[in-house]
Parts: C-alpha cells; sequence; structure tokens
C-alpha cells in the first residue's frame, strides 16, 4: 500500500501542518481524527488497515489531516470567539491548501469528507457549508451542535455565541438554508450518519437526520447497538460505509 509523509508551513494557520496519504487512485477521502487527534490516529486506530483491500485495489485514497483542537475548541484559556475564529482558520487551511494539494495529486473527481467523534462533526460542517466539494459524507459518532452540554460534555464556548458559532453548527444554520443551488447540491450528495444507541448524542444526530428529511435531502441514517464510540466499531463501520 503507497503511504505518504507530508508537511508543510500554513500561512493561514501560522504553524507546520502535517497530514498522511494512503494509497494511489481512486475517490479522495478527507479523514477528520477525533476529538484532539492527529493524523496518525486513524492509522493507528486500524481503519486504515480495514480499508487496505479498497486501498490497494485503487478505488480509495485517503488523506488523514491533522487538527488543531487544542487551539480551537478546546482551547480553555482563549475566548469563545477565539476559539470559534481559530476553527474558521482552520477551515481555511483545508479549503486553500489540503484541498489543492489533493486534487494535484489525484484527478478523481469524487471527494469524501468523512470524520469520527469530533472528526465528524468537522467532516459534515464542511461538507454542509461547501457542497459543491464533496460528493459524499460519512460521519460516525458524531455532535453536530457544539453549545450542548450532554453528560460530561459542555457547551464548547462557555454560553457565548455569535454568528460564526451560528454558521458553523449544522443543527442550527441547515433548518434556515434556502439557497436551492446549495439544497439541491446536498440533495446530490450521498450522506451517511452512524451513531451508537447509547452514545449521549444520539438525539442531537436523530435531530440532524429530521432536519436534512425536512430539507429534502435524502440520507442514511444507522443506529449501532452500544455506544459504538471507539476504533473496534469504527473499524467496522468503515468497511461497511466508505
Amino acid at each position: 500500500m503507497n503511504r505518504e509523509y507530508h508537511k508543510w508551513w500554513s500561512n493561514r494557520l501560522q504553524r507546520d501542518m502535517e497530514l498522511l496519504v494512503f494509497g494511489h487512485s481512486g475517490a479522495k477521502v478527507l479523514v477528520f481524527p477525533s476529538r484532539l487527534g492527529r493524523f496518525y490516529e486513524y492509522e493507528n486506530l486500524g481503519i486504515v488497515d480495514s480499508l487496505k483491500h479498497k486501498i490497494e485495489q485503487g478505488w480509495l485514497q485517503l488523506y488523514c489531516v491533522d487538527s488543531v483542537d487544542a487551539e480551537s475548541f478546546y482551547c480553555g484559556w482563549a475566548h469563545p470567539s477565539g476559539r470559534i475564529r481559530r476553527h474558521v482558520d482552520f477551515e481555511e487551511y483545508i479549503l486553500n491548501e489540503v484541498l489543492p494539494f489533493m486534487h494535484s495529486k489525484n484527478p478523481h473527481d469524487c471527494v469524501i469528507s468523512h470524520g469520527v467523534s469530533l472528526g465528524a462533526f468537522h467532516a459534515a460542517n464542511i461538507a454542509f457549508r461547501y457542497p459543491h466539494f464533496f460528493k459524499k459524507l460519512v460521519a460516525f459518532s458524531g455532535r453536530y451542535d457544539l453549545t450542548l452540554s450532554v453528560e460530561s460534555f459542555n457547551d464548547l464556548f462557555d454560553g457565548f455565541y455569535n454568528e460564526d458559532i451560528y454558521f458553523h453548527t449544522p443543527n442550527h444554520f441547515l433548518p434556515n438554508l434556502e439557497c436551492s443551488s446549495r439544497l439541491n447540491k446536498l440533495r446530490a450528495m450521498d450522506i451517511t450518519l452512524v451513531i451508537g444507541r447509547e452514545d449521549p448524542f444520539l438525539e442531537n444526530n436523530q435531530q440532524l437526520s429530521s432536519i436534512l428529511s425536512q430539507k429534502g435531502i435524502n440520507h442514511q441514517f444507522s443506529i449501532w447497538d452500544d455506544r459504538a464510540h471507539r476504533g473496534y466499531y469504527w473499524r467496522r463501520m468503515a468497511s461497511l460505509y466508505i
């Protein structure tokens, strides 16, 4: 299996950013790690290996990016406005550096946005905001409203709210989305959401599924037994849904 390590200085983030590429051709999969996860997490969890056959056959090519969660949503010392601003910078890095890099390496027209846990939020948020860049979304064990407080998971903005948070919260901005062009792109996207029955964000996922249905956006919404929020489950999910 082809495996490549890449690192470059990002002017948008003002720091070095690293990523791993697996495979040589096929649909391009933009992979976001879990909360505070690193670019090598997907490999370490064995999920890359669970997709080995598809990768070696040239059906999939993975681009596993790093996160800046410790500088954005989980930067406790920063004001919430700074946390969401850092996330916006990260999105700009993905849109203007990672996606062009992917296209330069592989001309395949299918780009899949994918992530696990908080990475599912990143994957869904960017796909819903920029559906013209993606043909498929696959999100496992996600949380799509970071302002919620559920069990031990707190509102990541400590009660603060502004326009940036609104437009980066799928469960908030999607109900008011009226742009026909954007909606048509979303309706053409292959969307899969997977969550565990005992996951604390099951209700949040059900709400997102309901919003998509109300907007006429077809999608697959699968509920697995147990909490289903770790590598053992994600390996099985990946082989089924990606």
